[in-house]
């Protein structure tokens, strides 16, 4: 008996179909022009754009800083050049950040100072496509519905936004942007194999901001021979950077003394420090406990979280509180919401916005903020290390190894 053949797909239908087969898998996407962009990402510009705009009225709060430290360090005032850490211990930025706050410095002071946050505020749009394109790259062969990831970076991202645009707008810490946008592309390089480019950025970013040291045990999650190259690029970019300093001026040293107000709201008044300024083993305490952790988290299988632990270990011991700080935590949570785990709702990221950021909003005493910093920093440090997680079907009994195709790490 003769069949027709099947009727080819009307173009509409052909097109549905089309989009419901991807949904599962990659998401659907908007055009811009003639090129696709991903509708989350959409979202999380109009979001952003939101935000820069409210905190533009009063922005770059600390941009001078930038500015004097440019100036001083390319000898255009005197006192700077190579003695720049000895003779102004206050500008604790590393000579990274100064090298890039110099892009800005041909433009008028306004205009410069308006287009370095409108440059930092994309980089946080930026680094949500990386964490997006790092957890599909991780999660690759584990079954990974990419539509809920995307629904994932949305919910975590829109947490993640305004203080991202704290730190880059209504502070203008380029400093720190520059250390949390380098530490991304760490992540990203870790999870595709690039053990140089890891080293590399790892470096880069320490040499933006000293405290980015708490990011390094994220070099142990490399195989062993990949792990001591990247550990060189590291090491060795490093001392590059901040050795000519330290060797042509010795009193750069004390730099690394430079003590802040210890404020009351502090989560250190509830360990019963109650110094006026910052006691002596506090910077070197909060450093060990970060890189403690970190390597802690690692060992147990969930690199995912040394950002977090990293930027936890900072403000519980941090003897001030400005609100720019979460924006490490936050950044935390989102790789920790993004990567670390499946669930749909990063609730995470919105309990450390709600947490650190509603609290100095809402709250007006001190000591209670501080408690809430206290708490969530041991209660979201305790959750990330011991709390059971289900291992995807795709890396279980699996031993992590280097994917030759993609150059990524599958199977950790």
């Amino acid at each position: 008996m003769n069949r027709d053949p099947p009727k080819p797909l009307l173009p509409r239908d052909a097109i549905t179909g089309w989009i419901r087969s991807r949904e599962g898998r990659e998401g659907p996407n908007v055009r811009i022009g003639r090129y696709p962009v991903r509708w989350h990402i959409v979202l999380l510009t109009l979001w952003t754009a939101f935000w820069f705009v409210v905190a533009e009225r009063h922005a770059a709060i600390s941009w001078h800083y930038l500015r004097d430290g440019e100036q001083l360090l390319f000898n255009q005032r005197g006192g700077g050049g190579l003695a720049l850490y000895a003779n102004h211990p206050e500008l604790q930025i590393g000579p990274v950040s100064f090298f890039v706050a110099g892009l800005f410095a041909p433009f008028p002071a306004d205009i410069g100072e308006k287009l370095a946050d409108a440059f930092m505020s994309g980089l946080g749009l930026y680094m949500l496509v990386l964490v997006g394109r790092a957890a599909a790259d991780y999660n690759r062969g584990t079954g990974l519905n990419h539509k809920r990831l995307q629904q994932r970076v949305l919910i975590a991202g829109a947490a993640f936004i305004p203080m991202w645009v704290e730190v880059s707008v209504r502070f203008a810490h380029l400093d720190d942007v520059l250390a949390l946008f380098f530490t991304t592309l760490a992540v990203r390089a870790l999870v595709r194999g690039n053990a140089t480019a890891m080293g590399v950025f790892l470096a880069l970013a320490v040499d933006s901001k000293p405290w980015a040291v708490g990011f390094l045990p994220l070099l142990l999650a490399l195989p062993r021979p990949a792990r001591l190259r990247s550990a060189a690029w590291a090491f060795g970019l490093v001392a590059i950077a901040w050795l000519p300093f330290y060797l042509t001026h010795l009193d750069t040293l004390q730099a690394a003394r430079f003590t802040i107000p210890n404020q009351p709201a502090s989560a250190l008044r509830w360990f019963g420090v109650n110094d006026p300024a910052t006691p002596w083993w506090d910077r070197p305490t909060q450093m060990a406990l970060g890189l403690t952790l970190g390597a802690l988290a690692v060992r147990r299988g969930r690199w995912p979280a040394v950002v977090f632990l990293a930027a936890d270990a900072r403000i519980l011991l941090d003897p001030s509180v400005y609100t720019y700080y979460n924006a490490s935590v936050l950044l935390g949570t989102l790789i920790w919401d993004s990567i670390g785990q499946r669930r749909l709702v990063p609730w995470v990221s919105w309990i450390a916005l709600i947490s650190l950021y509603g609290s100095a909003l809402l709250i007006p005493s001190d000591p209670t903020r501080g408690f809430i910093r206290l708490a969530f920093c041991l209660g979201s440090a305790a959750y990330v290390l011991f709390w059971p997680q289900r291992t995807p079907r795709g890396r279980r009994g699996r031993r992590p190894r280097r994917d030759p195709a993609q150059g990524s790490l599958v199977g950790q």
